[in-house]
């Protein structure tokens, strides 16, 4: 089956555009290079109901789900709230992977609460705000996205 991937980007500043969008273009480039299709792109601001409903669509239209941005303890950072709601199970060893290899970057990785998840036979990632981050997160556990899309799609015996 063909990898497919979604990049929702979740900023306030963002969405009104008083920012540039640096970390979902780097990731998209990085989900193509590893042989991704990229089927949506989308920015959001951080409210959790939009944010659910654009995970649960984009679980739709593609089989990884990628989150950037609102992970971490301000009031407004609710990505892992709406991505818990959406989700029917969570992969809590692919989150602390990422904070574990974090952590030998910066300190304040421990304050980054992105969760991963399954949404039907789709997997949803939330990964930091920062570019650097983002992409250090999703470079950590990119080799074990298509194994798990795999098991995922009942592919079973390895």
């Amino acid at each position: 089956m063909k990898l497919t991937a979604a990049v929702l980007t979740i900023s306030d500043s963002a969405f009104r555009k008083t920012r540039e969008d640096l970390s979902g273009p780097r990731l998209q480039q990085i989900l193509k290079d590893s042989g991704f299709e990229i089927t949506l792109s989308k920015v959001l601001p951080d409210e959790a109901q939009q944010i659910a409903a654009a995970l649960r669509t984009a679980a739709v239209q593609a089989r990884f789900v990628v989150t950037t941005g609102g992970t971490g303890i301000a009031a407004r950072d609710v990505t892992p709230e709406a991505t818990q709601r959406v989700c029917d199970r969570l992969l809590d060893g692919v989150a602390q992977l990422m904070r574990a290899e974090g952590l030998k970057q910066t300190p304040f990785a421990a304050l980054s609460r992105g969760v991963c998840g399954t949404i039907g036979t789709s997997i949803v990632l939330n990964l930091p705000g920062n570019p650097a981050g983002a992409e250090q997160s999703l470079k950590t556990v990119l080799p074990l996205i298509s194994h798990a899309l795999d098991l995922l799609e009942g592919k079973t015996e390895h």
